[in-house]
């Protein structure tokens, strides 16, 4: 007779089982778009591209991922959560080929958007079923291993990536990313299970009157807010890591590569730390802690001199460590707002307005950013002291959260 010991164990297991196929998904979707970033130098080489047109690129994804996730939301909630999935990682790696095989600038922008429409509705949906197959409980440790993905995307997939680029052309990162991608979808079929969330069907206006009552509460609304600004603050300063450091740092582009191994390898064991913290002291706390000890190399490696690469790499591994794992209990913190029917909608809400505001500032760092005749890269500093402002922006957001509904 199975006791209830066994019968936990086996629900931990598959729990286990979940997040490490979700996490996995995450990785191939985090490093089609964090790859574009250390291939920046190439991609303004090869196309003889202007920093604007480089974040341009960049921002195609984001504002691609924003729009349709925003569409998607009306219907998020309506499709086995399983099916919805597999039919967006489907159109994501299909994306992904397209700008393996883009033989120009032009081509490679119509790629971008293609995948980022994809790509934006994908991550809400791994984010909803990490909420829908984890209980709250223990669900800052699951969102720390499926957030952790930026890092393992980082450690292993970028430099990969990168050393195929370098071997062959900046085309085989992507084919590279297609593949591990189909592997991930076929996984993904055998490892998650169907999730329904409405049995009863809606008719177009009831439909729509539930979008509408979702995008006004003022609850989701300050979640939107927390996430989006967050974003902001982040992606002022990403897409010009790459560049800023091979012309302004004064390192080679055979150096790139450390950045995200170093950077990718400290967050990997961070984000496990900061996940459990999540659940013992609170997710507002350790908020709180992360997002005010980021200020500091934030202005670090936006002011950053010639230096050695030892000195470099400290700074940007410092940079992605407290950036990336301050999304950790702010997902956990956003996740106990949202009612359990209304999760996919409010997702792929969430997500949208992340990726609008991600793109707004990957944009908006391209018309601030300026290059000398020399080449080296002006007015980094700037983007520093928005993604300084937006930081603090986002702890007094979680902060009205964390009162509203009682968090620690």
């Amino acid at each position: 007779m199975e006791t209830q010991t066994d019968s936990t164990q086996e629900a931990l297991r598959k729990e286990r089982l979940y997040v490490i196929i979700l996490a996995a998904i995450q990785i191939a979707h985090i490093l089609d778009f964090v790859i574009m970033m250390p291939l920046g130098p190439q991609f303004m080489r090869v196309f003889n591209i202007t920093t604007t047109q480089f974040s341009t690129l960049v921002s195609a994804y984001t504002f691609s991922a924003g729009i349709v996730g925003f569409c998607g939301a009306l219907y998020a909630d309506h499709f086995d959560r399983k099916k919805f999935l597999l039919f967006n990682f489907t159109g994501f790696i299909v994306g992904t080929f397209m700008c393996a095989i883009a033989p120009n600038f032009a081509a490679l922008l119509t790629a971008r958007i293609v995948a980022g429409a994809f790509g934006g509705i994908l991550n809400a949906c791994v984010l909803s079923l990490v909420a829908d197959l984890i209980p709250f409980e223990r669900r800052g440790r699951a969102m720390g291993v499926v957030m952790s993905s930026f890092s393992i995307a980082s450690v292993l997939g970028v430099p990969a990536g990168l050393y195929i680029a370098n071997a062959f052309d900046w085309h085989a990162a992507f084919y590279f990313i297609c593949i591990l991608g189909a592997i991930f979808w076929v996984m993904s079929i055998f490892v998650l299970p169907s999730v329904k969330v409405r049995a009863e069907k809606m008719s177009v206006k009831e439909n729509l009157t539930n979008f509408k009552n979702i995008l006004i509460q003022k609850d989701y609304l300050q979640s939107f807010a927390l996430t989006s600004v967050l974003g902001f603050a982040i992606f002022m300063i990403v897409p010009f890591i790459s560049p800023y450091m091979v012309k302004n740092v004064g390192l080679k582009e055979t150096d790139l590569p450390f950045i995200y191994l170093m950077g990718g390898a400290f967050t990997i064991i961070s984000a496990r730390i900061v996940g459990k913290l999540c659940d013992s002291k609170g997710s507002f706390a350790i908020f709180k802690v992360l997002a005010v000890i980021s200020i500091v190399p934030i202005l670090i490696l936006t002011h950053l001199p010639a230096v050695p690469l030892a000195l470099a790499l400290c700074a940007t591994t410092l940079f992605m460590m407290f950036g990336s794992s301050r999304f950790i209990p702010a997902m956990t913190l956003v996740s106990a707002v949202v009612k359990p029917k209304e999760r996919g909608t409010f997702m792929s809400l969430e997500n949208a307005a992340r990726q609008f505001s991600s793109g707004a500032a990957s944009q908006a760092a391209g018309f601030i950013v300026g290059s000398t005749a020399a080449g080296q890269l002006t007015n980094y500093n700037i983007v520093g002291y928005v993604g300084i402002v937006m930081t603090l922006l986002a702890i007094y957001v979680a902060f009205k959260i964390k009162e509203k509904f009682n968090l620690r």
